[in-house]
């Protein structure tokens, strides 16, 4: 049951890292009022992709 639970959490953890990668920009825009979007995009980028791996590493070592 533990185990369930944590997998279900690390899909959605590599969902909202999935979403952060493909859709910076647009967030940059909606949630940041500086005027470089280029710089908090691949911030975003960034964290998505730190997301990603983190989740799927867990994912892939609980059994």
């Amino acid at each position: 049951m533990f185990q369930t639970i944590i997998k279900l959490i690390c899909i959605l953890i590599i969902l909202l890292g999935v979403i952060c990668i493909f859709d910076a920009r647009s967030i940059t825009k909606k949630l940041f009022s500086f005027g470089d979007q280029n710089e908090g995009s691949s911030g975003l980028k960034i964290l998505g992709f730190i997301l990603v791996m983190i989740s799927g590493i867990i994912l892939i070592f609980i059994k």
